[in-house]
């Protein structure tokens, strides 16, 4: 048997793929940063090279 350890964050617009044991938890979603997991209310992405998330 197969166990899934990462997913991709929960976020729409977001790229990025997270460690399901280092991903940070709201609602019961992964998320890669607090950027995604705050729903980019600041107005920044999450930072990692290549996303664009939150623009």
């Amino acid at each position: 048997m197969t166990s899934v350890t990462q997913m991709k964050c929960a976020c729409e617009s977001c790229l990025c793929v997270v460690s399901l044991e280092s991903a940070i938890k709201k609602d019961g979603k992964p998320y890669c940063s607090e950027a995604c997991a705050n729903g980019h209310s600041n107005g920044s992405g999450c930072g990692h090279t290549g996303c664009t998330c939150g623009s």
